[in-house]
């Protein structure tokens, strides 16, 4: 009894889920920060800039060491630091928003590790997604790829239990649908790059790590080769 009452009712976010959204976060306070002149002096104003141009996913630097098979780290990292690049506060504060509630769905369920797998796998596959589906001379930067990600392991989670439940399988991709759709919709009316493409992607990605990073799923996979 007394146990049950000194638990919280509200249960703790994920550690590595708070870690990532205040690198996300504090990065963001500090460009904003720059530009608006309470830090860095002259040299602040330029922080965000200078980041895009060394930290932000670039199609065309991708294809030129793909097609002449040189791969610089300071390059290659791009397919993870484009995640921690915003274009201001209020797209990096919406990025983690989105980051917080779902991490805290699919961290409860997956190790810490498998969390940050499935955020920093499915940013990759964005960005691979981004430069061999799409001819875009806009750097792709921002955490959306890799919170897509989480939507999918989410999505993964919830296919999982209407399964169980014999219910509909199809309703757990009504989310994935209707931000796909709010974005298709945001295009046609403002218009912008097709970013959205990346985000599809993470998606993608991190529904299907799901299969093995769900408790047990390795498991499931290892024995039903060995019956194949």
């Amino acid at each position: 009894m007394q146990k049950q009452e000194n638990q919280s009712p509200i249960n703790p976010l994920p550690p590595v889920v708070v870690a990532l959204f205040f690198v996300i976060i504090g990065i963001e306070l500090i460009f904003t920060a720059g530009a608006r002149g309470y830090a860095g002096g002259h040299e602040g104003v330029g922080w965000r800039l200078a980041a895009l141009q060394r930290y932000a996913f670039s199609d065309d630097i991708f294809e030129w060491m793909l097609g002449n098979g040189i791969w610089p780290f300071e390059h290659v990292i791009r397919t993870v630091t484009y995640l921690f690049v915003h274009q201001n506060l209020t797209h990096a504060a919406f990025a983690g928003v989105m980051l917080l509630a779902l991490g805290k769905m699919v961290g409860e369920v997956f190790s810490p590790v498998a969390t940050l797998a499935v955020f920093v796998v499915s940013g990759i596959c964005g960005a691979l997604a981004f430069t061999f589906l799409l001819e875009e001379s806009a750097p792709l930067i921002g955490a959306y790829p890799g919170v897509y990600g989480l939507i999918g392991a989410f999505t993964f989670l919830l296919w999982t239990r209407l399964g169980q439940l014999g219910e509909n399988q199809a309703r757990a991709f009504s989310l994935i649908g209707l931000l796909v759709g709010i974005q298709l919709l945001f295009g046609l009316i403002f218009g912008g790059n097709r970013d959205w493409v990346a985000d599809v992607a993470g998606f993608g990605a991190g529904f299907l790590m799901s299969f093995v990073f769900v408790p047990g799923g390795w498991q499931r996979i290892l024995s039903r080769m060995r019956r194949d």
